[in-house]
Order: C-alpha cells, then sequence, then structure tokens
C-alpha cells in the first residue's frame, strides 16, 4: 500500500509523534554516543553531520530507522507462508518473530558446516521478509521519508538506503561487506520498506553469522538499525574511498585516495582497477598542498542507474564499460583530490584515529560529498605490533620460475598452495582449507572460503577492493588485478603467490624457497656514532622502508624514476620534431597525452617520484643524486636513439656531471632543476638534498652549481645542500678544493673499486678482480673520510660494500664516517652489528683504562691475542 503520510490520517498525532521519537533519528540528532539506539555506521554519519558540516565536509541529509524498530519487527507474530517448509521446520513452535529466529539459529552447531549455515540464513531472512511491519512504523518511515524529500526541495530524488549493525564500523571490528545496502531505491510507497526490511534480514546473511561467530559476538547481542539517505548522483559522476593512512605500509602521513566512474560499488567490490592518489597530511597543514603520487586505473566498468519500463528509477543499477576516452583520464581532478585530502584530515582529527571513508561526487552540482566513515581495523592494529616480519626470496630462485601472472601486490607476505579456480558461487563448496582462491573478483559472501584460503589471486580490483581489505585482515598475501589469472592458472597446480617483491605482485608455477626473518624492533639495538641511512630508488616502496629503523635516505636514485614511470628520453620529450620514426615520436607524444607539453609529462612524474620518497621520510633528510645513466642505457628510452651516441665504453664517457652543461642535454638537465625545485618549494619537502654525480673536476662542479642557479636551485638558499658522490680517485686526492663547492660527500664504492683496481665492474671475466675490500680502495676510503672531517664536510656511503660486506661496515665506523646508506634489506642486521661493535669499543676502552697495568693483590696481566682480521694487512690494528 501507498506509505505516504496521508494513508495514516486515522492514526492520531500523538501516537505518531510518540513513535516517530522511538523508532526515527535525524541525522542531525546523533552522535557518536549514539552507537547502541542506530548502529556504527549512523551514529558517525550524524556525528560527522553535526560536527564536520561546519567545517566545510559535505554530509548527505538523511535519518535512521533505529535498532528499537528492528525490536519491535522481532516481537510481531511469527508468520510463514504455508505449506509446511525447512523454515517452519526450523523455527518450531515459535509465537514471534524474535523467537522462530532464536529457534532456527539454535540449529547451527558448526560453523563449517557450510550447507546448515545456508539453511539457517536462509530462513532467518525469510523470517524477517515475512514479518508484517507494524503501522505506526510504518507511518513514521513514511513521514521521514517526506521530510527528507522536503530538504532537497526535489520530489524525484532517490535514496540509498544502508544497514547499519549496533556492532558494525567499530575500532576493532568493522564488518565491512557482511550486511546489505540498497542504492537508487524511490523513497516512496513500497519500494522503501522492501529495503528497510531486506537490511533487517541481512544481518542473518551467511557471511554475517559466520564474522559474529568467528568475532564472538552473540547473535541475539547485535541489532539492525537503517540509514535512509539521499543519494549523491555519483553514477554520473564518480566515487571511491580513501583511508587516512597507507593500506599496504601502514605509514599514517599519508591520506591514500581511490576513485572511478560511477557509484562507488565498483570501487568497495573489486570489480574495477581504480584511480589512486597519495596526498602528505604534514605539507597539506603547512599550506603545501599537492598531489605526492598519482596512478591511472583502468576503470573498465561504469555502474549507474537502471530505469524501467515506465521510466521511473527503482531499486536498481546496472555496469557498462566505460569509453576509452574516458579510461585514459582521471575520474576527478588534482583540487578535488585536494578538497577530499582537506576532508580525511579533519575527519581523523576529529575521530582521533586512522580513518577508512566512502566519498562521492555529485554529477548534478559538482560537489564532493562523504557517506561514510568509519574506524580503519586492519593496517592501524597492526602498527602496534613492533615486530618486523621480512619475507625474503632469493632472484636466482625466481627467476627460474615460470611466471603465471602479477598484479597489485597486497601485503609483504608469501604463500604457497594448490590453486582451486572458482567461477560460481556453487562452487566454494569444492573449496579445501590451505588453497590459493583463484577468481575474477571476490564478493562478502565468500567470506568463509577467503578465511581458510592460504592466498588470493583475482583478474580484477585495486588496493581497497573487497579481496584486498579481507586478505589484509587475515593476514594472507593476495596479488589482485591479474586480468587472466582465472584462464592461465588451474585448479591443482602447484603455485607461489609472492608479494615481496615489491609494488608488483607475482605468482609463479610451483614451489618457490623463502625465509621468513623477524625482528623485534622495540629491543633492537641502534649504533650511536653512525647514522644508518637507506638506498631507495622505487617511490612505490618508500612507504614501507621509511618504517624501517633508519635515519633517511642515503641514495635515491633518479634513473629509476626515469626509466620506470616516465620510460621516455627527455631530449625526445623537449625535441619530438628531431625523432624522425614516425612511430617512435607518436609513441612519445602518446605516453606524454594530457600536459600541456610533452616535456611537463617529464618534470611532473620525475617529481612525483622523488616527492614520494621524499615525503615518505619526511623530515629526515633524503639525498637525491641527480641523473647518472650512461648513453647506452639512454639510448635504451622511448625516443633515445637520436640524442645518443654509441660509445665505446659507455661506463668512462658522457655521463654524471659532464652532461648537465653540454649543449647536447643541458635542456634536460633544466628538466630536471624544474622538477627538484618543484619538490622543494612548491611540495614544501626541503629535507631533500642534492647530490652531484661523476663530478671529475671542481671546474666542472663550478659549472653545474652555477647551471642549478639560472634554474632557482642556490645552494644555500632556502636550506639547500648540494652534495658531490665521491666515487672518483681524483675527488679523494682533491678532496680539499672539491669542498669548496660541496656541503658534504658519499662514497660511491662501486665506481671507485673499478677506477680504483682498473676493472670494469660489468666484465664477468674481471667478476674476481672486482673487490671493495682491496687494500688500495680501503686506503682511498680512509683518506676520502679524513679529507671531509679535515674540510668540515659531512662525509657517508652510499655504494654497495657495507650492504655485501659487514667487515667494511666495521671499518668505516672505525675510521669515524658518519653515515651509511645500505640496501633495505640489510638495515636491520647492520644496526645491529654496529650497535655490537660501538659496545665491544666501549668495553675494550674501560679494559684498557681500568686494567691495563695490572692490579694489585700480586695477578698478572693476560694479554689478549688481536684476532687476525683483512683489514690488518692494510692498516695494522685496525681490526
Amino acid at each position: 500500500r501507498d506509505t505516504s503520510h496521508s494513508s495514516f490520517s486515522h492514526l492520531d498525532a500523538a501516537s505518531i509523534s510518540a513513535a516517530s521519537k522511538v523508532y526515527i533519528r535525524s541525522f542531525s540528532e546523533l552522535s557518536n554516543s549514539d552507537v547502541p539506539l542506530v548502529g556504527g555506521k549512523n551514529a558517525s554519519l550524524g556525528e560527522m553531520y553535526n560536527s564536520l558540516t561546519p567545517l566545510g565536509i559535505r554530509i548527505p541529509h538523511g535519518f535512521a530507522v533505529t535498532a528499537s524498530a528492528y525490536q519491535l519487527l522481532l516481537q510481531q507474530p511469527f508468520e510463514c507462508a504455508p505449506p509446511p517448509n525447512k523454515t517452519r521446520m526450523l523455527a518450531r513452535d515459535a509465537e514471534t518473530v524474535g523467537d522462530a529466529i532464536n529457534n532456527v539459529m539454535s540449529h547451527l552447531v558448526d560453523v563449517e558446516d557450510t550447507a546448515m549455515l545456508a539453511d539457517v540464513g536462509k530462513a532467518c531472512r525469510c523470517i524477517i521478509a515475512n514479518a508484517p511491519i507494524p503501522e505506526e512504523l510504518e507511518a513514521v518511515i513514511a513521514l521521514a521519508s517526506a521530510e527528507l524529500r522536503a530538504k532537497y526541495g526535489d520530489t524525484a530524488i532517490t535514496v540509498a538506503v544502508r544497514s547499519s549493525a549496533t556492532a558494525e564500523d567499530l575500532p576493532t571490528a568493522s564488518f565491512a561487506g557482511q550486511h546489505d545496502s540498497y542504492l537508487n531505491v524511490h523513497p516512496k510507497g513500497a519500494a522503501l520498506l522492501t529495503a528497510i526490511r531486506s537490511c533487517f534480514a541481512s544481518l542473518y546473511t551467511d557471511r554475517a553469522i559466520r564474522y559474529r561467530i568467528d568475532r564472538g559476538f552473540e547473535h541475539s547481542q547485535v541489532l539492525m538499525s537503517v540509514g535512509v539517505m539521499g543519494m549523491v548522483r555519483s553514477d554520473v559522476a564518480s566515487a571511491g574511498v580513501m583511508f587516512t593512512m597507507d593500506t599496504e605500509s601502514g605509514h599514517d602521513g599519508v591520506v591514500f585516495i581511490t576513485g572511478s566512474y560511477g557509484l562507488g560499488e565498483n570501487v568497495v567490490q573489486g570489480a574495477v582497477d581504480p584511480d589512486e592518489w597519495l596526498v602528505h597530511k604534514e605539507m597539506y597543514n603547512a599550506g603545501k598542498r599537492c598531489v605526492m603520487n598519482r596512478h591511472l586505473g583502468e576503470k573498465k566498468i561504469t555502474m549507474g542507474y537502471r530505469k524501467d519500463a515506465s521510466g521511473l528509477n527503482i531499486n536498481a543499477v546496472m555496469n557498462k564499460p566505460t569509453p576509452k576516452e574516458k579510461r585514459g583520464h582521471f575520474c576527478i581532478t588534482d583540487e578535488e583530490v585536494l578538497e577530499l585530502g582537506g576532508f580525511a584530515i579533519k575527519i581523523e582529527q576529529h575521530y582521533g584515529r586512522p580513518m577508512d571513508i566512502e566519498w562521492a561526487k555529485d554529477g548534478v552540482d559538482s560537489k564532493l560529498w562523504i557517506v561514510q566513515a568509519r574506524p580503519e581495523t586492519v593496517a592501524s592494529q597492526q602498527l602496534t605490533s613492533n615486530v618486523l616480519e621480512e619475507y625474503v626470496v632469493q632472484k636466482e630462485d625466481v627467476a627460474s620460475r615460470v611466471q603465471l601472472v602479477t598484479g597489485r601486490a597486497v601485503g609483504h607476505r608469501i604463500a604457497i598452495g594448490r590453486a582451486r579456480i572458482i567461477t560460481e558461487l556453487d562452487e566454494l563448496p569444492l573449496f579445501q582449507s590451505g588453497e590459493v582462491l583463484v577468481a575474477d573478483m571476490t564478493t562478502p559472501d565468500w567470506g568463509a572460503v577467503m578465511k581458510r584460503a592460504s592466498a588470493i589471486v583475482t583478474n580484477r580490483g585495486g588496493r581497497t577492493c573487497h579481496a584486498a581489505i579481507i586478505s589484509r585482515e587475515l593476514g594472507i598475501p593476495a596479488v589482485i588485478g591479474t586480468d587472466a589469472a582465472t584462464t592461465t592458472i588451474k585448479t591443482g597446480d602447484l603455485i607461489t603467490v609472492c608479494c615481496a617483491e615489491g609494488d608488483l605482485g607475482h605468482v609463479y608455477a610451483g614451489e618457490v624457497p623463502y625465509q621468513l626473518i623477524k625482528t623485534d624492533l622495540e629491543h633492537l639495538a641502534r649504533p650511536k656514532k653512525v647514522s644508518i641511512f637507506q638506498n631507495v630508488g622505487n617511490p612505490d616502496l618508500a612507504l614501507k622502508f621509511a618504517l624501517l629503523p633508519s635515519d633517511g635516505v642515503g641514495l635515491a636514485r633518479l634513473e629509476f624514476i626515469i626509466q620506470e614511470a616516465i620510460g621516455v628520453h627527455p631530449m625526445a620529450l623537449l625535441h619530438p620534431e628531431r625523432i624522425a620514426d614516425t612511430k617512435v615520436r607518436e609513441a612519445v607524444l602518446a605516453r606524454a597525452s594530457g600536459f600541456s607539453h610533452p616535456s611537463d609529462f617529464f618534470v611532473a612524474k620525475l617529481a612525483e617520484g622523488v616527492g614520494t620518497i621524499a615525503g615518505a621520510f619526511y623530515p629526515r633528510p633524503v639525498v637525491v643524486r641527480l641523473s647518472d645513466f650512461k648513453t647506452n642505457e639512454y639510448r635504451t628510452l622511448l625516443g633515445g636513439e637520436p640524442f645518443e651516441a654509441v660509445e665505446e665504453n659507455p661506463m668512462l664517457g658522457f655521463r654524471g656531471a659532464s652532461r648537465y652543461t653540454h649543449p647536447e642535454f643541458e635542456e634536460a638537465f633544466e628538466l630536471e632543476i624544474a622538477a627538484m625545485k618543484r619538490v622543494r618549494e612548491t611540495m614544501g619537502f626541503d629535507n631533500v638534498i642534492l647530490m652531484v654525480p661523476f663530478c671529475r673536476s671542481p671546474q666542472e662542479a663550478a659549472a653545474v652549481l652555477s647551471k642549478m642557479e639560472q634554474g632557482g636551485l642556490k645552494r644555500g638558499e632556502r636550506g639547500l645542500k648540494v652534495y658531490c658522490m665521491c666515487e672518483l680517485p681524483v675527488n679523494v686526492l682533491m678532496i680539499d678544493e672539491f669542498s669548496q663547492y660541496f656541503d658534504g660527500f658519499s662514497i660511491g664504492s662501486n665506481d671507485l673499486t673499478q677506477l680504483t683496481l682498473g676493472v670494469d665492474r660489468d666484465s664477468e671475466k674481471l667478476q674476481s678482480a672486482f673487490d671493495e675490500r682491496s687494500p688500495a680502495v680501503l686506503r682511498f676510503l680512509k683518506m676520502a673520510i679524513e679529507g671531509a672531517k679535515r674540510n668540515g664536510r659531512y662525509i657517508g656511503i652510499c655504494g654497495q660494500a657495507p650492504s655485501d660486506f659487514p667487515e667494511i661496515a666495521e671499518f668505516l665506523s672505525k675510521q669515524g664516517i658518519d653515515s651509511m646508506s645500505l640496501n633495505p634489506d640489510s638495515v636491520v642486521s647492520t644496526n645491529r652489528k654496529l650497535a655490537a661493535l660501538e659496545e665491544k669499543s666501549a668495553t675494550d676502552l674501560g679494559l684498557c683504562e681500568n686494567g691495563g697495568g695490572g692490579g694489585g693483590g700480586g695477578g698478572t696481566e693476560k694479554k689478549r691475542e688481536q684476532p687476525k682480521h683483512f683489514l690488518s694487512n692494510v692498516f695494522p690494528g685496525a681490526a
């Protein structure tokens, strides 16, 4: 029947008013303290509506049908349509809806009995679906709906009807995806009541029952409220999810935002590979508001409304292919990303904890709205653990295996198991514990199976999709968005799911051996005299590496960013007209599409890459080495051949500082200067220190600094420091002269070794002769440290030697080096070893001072033998 207010004119106003106070709450009447009355989702919406709307955050108008209304429904007479069926058999002789549900649930003895779980869940939902809704409840819902439509001034609006259980969206249990919600519901007539009753019934979906049991919740203690709110017309715009921390690493210094075209359900369920952005919180609050990093997703489908034959919107949505042209663009602008970032920061500040937030853009008014916010319950809780887990695979082990598919890595773990391809729901009972779940995508209905999986692999999805969220919660690796997992992998195949190789997850055929290393960071000893830095080139790993116990980044290479994120020779972007090959020229221009000039693409991507590393470690120092590609490496970049000569020995050729002021390359170097200026000044990361590589003379140093100054990067201004790579013998022998131009030095042990020993480090035949532990190399290291100290300059090392040879690290520490920059996988072990060395040195010093002359009592001094050590052959007593 029609549930408009006029249909209940026979009910007196006092009765309706009294019922409304019990069963309906406007968002404007709610706060966080109302979780027992309206559930976590509705309480949070009310809290934001009242507290954050004044701060400029838009929350849709809406109201909550309270848990008291659900309890009223449970008190109604139990009605089960004849003839006798399984529901009545399970419910036995129940008189009320509540009694019937309790009787049905008593049959569920073992939650692993999926058949009984399905029967019990279906019976409970059937009982609620057939329960009569009391007339006074219908009346107050109709009245609230009419008031909601009046607030929007639009009788044609549709609403979202969303479940909000009293144990939902809590800091320790999200219940994400366990209950049902309905979009594009007509707010008048039977559609609204049906949607509300369906939300009540979803308290007993199989997945929700299982989740409560797994989390230790009593079924009868969890009640259901329902939120009714105006639809944000994201069906003709975009929507997504954002977190006030990075979901993979747990880094809490950023806002991680995802989005796609159409309704946000596709992003939540993992049906699309969404766009992604990072916003740095501290810089945003300081007024340096820039997108720190971005990833363009494929966004293959768009979810919108479906209309019935009469043209009226009904409770239905549909997916359609996203036009190819739209897929090539981000679904929102940078300005909108930053507005969302600001919303997220304010929401987190208000709640005082990391948050999981859903947003939507209205295609009618072009405004951004927040439609849900709840505590983040996975990564934030993992941060409380001080145990570092490192899953390590050897390069030779993965190189010898067949790589089946790749996708986005979720987590950093590795799992091995037999694959099970699931394409239909009725195949779920076939799944065995310990298998790897391989599917197109997952939904909340798969929760029981996912809990028993050793890993998850999907064709579709992004880092905030259902499969990703659940795999993080379960602590298992997942590789998502592979496109072809279900067609490439076969059921029964033994596979290794590896998320320990960076942002890209890999699925290998067979069993790949790996090592799990656990470290208690709370009790990890760290050296006091030497700073420990990291070598970081991949921006995608920076947020993860920033959580390791280190003092910053001693070497951030531009080459990785140029190779992977840009992929085009900078001169090709500056002068595409010089590229004779039409296909190559078109490919260069296509790579830079969307920018006013192709060279702007280079500056933007380089700045984002460096900015991500600098932001991850902020405010710790990040030493960025300017480009040091050799000519043969530059030629491999798209469009590189016309701009690079073929050299007989590129290792000693046109590279490093010599390129920066040369007429053939100085325009490209100006792009690097522009990018670094953007990182330091526009993005605000003044922790960036620039470093000049392969500088052959003081005159070359002066020319490079002059060129940088012309581009707006003057040494000493805005705190800018410039270091020099100490990697040539001339850098060591003339360190007094070079110290006039640079604030510090970083030893590059690879080039210093090859140029000291006359060994090409790329020569396979001479590998046995390439050894950083050579007495000659060690003498140069000692001279470099002494020279830097003599001139009051900083000196560290960023070469491979300390990572590969602990004895080199020990030697450098004894020589008084300021810092060592290591590969991330050796940071923990080197911290431990150097701390032990310092402690041993202090102990030895104490023995010498207190017991060196032989004590009283007639005792005789026992002379300790100095252990033999390779360093003793270079510097007597150094060991």
